[in-house]
């Protein structure tokens, strides 16, 4: 893949998501390295964005491991979290809980 929009960081080359290096808006383009792609939320700085598309059962790769899994189709330039993806480490519960606490966005 071609050079990735700078703030955007890839942690691993194998990773299909990207992590934020700064706030992003809703409707910004980024470059996914394959091409633009439009941020469908406003993204939080360290939240993940789909690097590529990534169908719901696919497993989400960070650090070049799994550490979840889609629970529905992820579009490039999309927000990877709760809201699309069960992690391996942490069930969903929890993380919905601290959401509603207001510790997790």
């Amino acid at each position: 893949m071609a050079q990735h929009d700078p703030r955007l960081i890839l942690l691993d080359p194998r990773d299909n998501v990207f992590v934020a290096r700064m706030r992003l808006a809703a409707g910004e383009t980024v470059d996914t390295g394959a091409g633009p792609a439009v941020l469908d939320r406003d993204i939080a700085l360290a939240h993940k964005v789909a690097r590529q598309p990534i169908a719901a059962g696919e497993k989400i790769l960070k650090y070049g491991a799994p550490i979840g899994v889609a629970t529905e189709a992820i579009a490039a330039g999309q927000h990877v979290h709760v809201q699309n993806m069960k992690s391996d480490y942490t069930p969903t519960y929890h993380l919905e809980d601290e959401r509603k606490a207001g510790a997790v966005q």
